[in-house]
């Protein structure tokens, strides 16, 4: 036969269809394998997927179990946020009381002081007023007893005679002043 016979000898029989005999080993060799590895590997696999699985189930529980701390340190957090807040407002508040209290206890102060320097300017006025009252007693009445002494035409060097004369004098102006008041 020709080549070219073979060609067309074979161009009959489907090149994806195997022969029968190598189907039948190819299956044969299939299934050994097959039943091998689900013999050998198959438990193995499904240990390490179960083991995967119960560490993925901690990992959630941990994650679970973390959120929970977490939100519960979040909420100690915003607890102590508050208190530090409301502290800082007590604190606030009696800062501005005890400020109020200072500046009343300046005011006061001032306040006392201011009439303390008032009274004794009145007590220095006073007091020069009644120095002052006393030298122009002093400066009428040897004015008066240096006209009285011209008036009668005598001396009134004595002391004494000059000293009743001007009281007298100025006693009797102080009486009409008062009189006339």
């Amino acid at each position: 036969m020709s080549p070219l016979l073979n060609i067309a000898a074979e161009e009959t029989q489907n090149p994806l269809v195997p022969p029968l005999p190598e189907l039948v080993i190819g299956l044969i060799a299939f299934v050994i394998v097959f039943g091998l590895l689900a013999w050998k590997l198959l438990p193995n696999i499904n240990k390490v997927l179960e083991e995967r699985r119960e560490s993925i189930e901690g990992g959630i529980e941990k994650a679970e179990a973390a959120q929970t701390e977490a939100q519960s340190v979040l909420e100690q957090y915003k607890a102590q946020l508050a208190e530090a807040r409301h502290e800082a407002a007590r604190l606030r508040q009696e800062a501005q009381e005890q400020g109020a209290t200072l500046i009343a206890e300046m005011r006061a102060e001032g306040q006392r002081q201011r009439e303390e320097i008032i009274a004794a300017g009145h007590a220095q006025i006073e007091a020069d007023r009644k120095a002052a009252a006393l030298t122009l007693r002093q400066d009428v009445g040897r004015l008066a007893t240096d006209l009285a002494g011209k008036l009668v035409g005598e001396s009134l060097d004595d002391h004494a005679r000059q000293s009743r004369t001007i009281d007298r004098f100025l006693d009797e102006l102080e009486e009409k002043a008062e009189a006339s008041r």
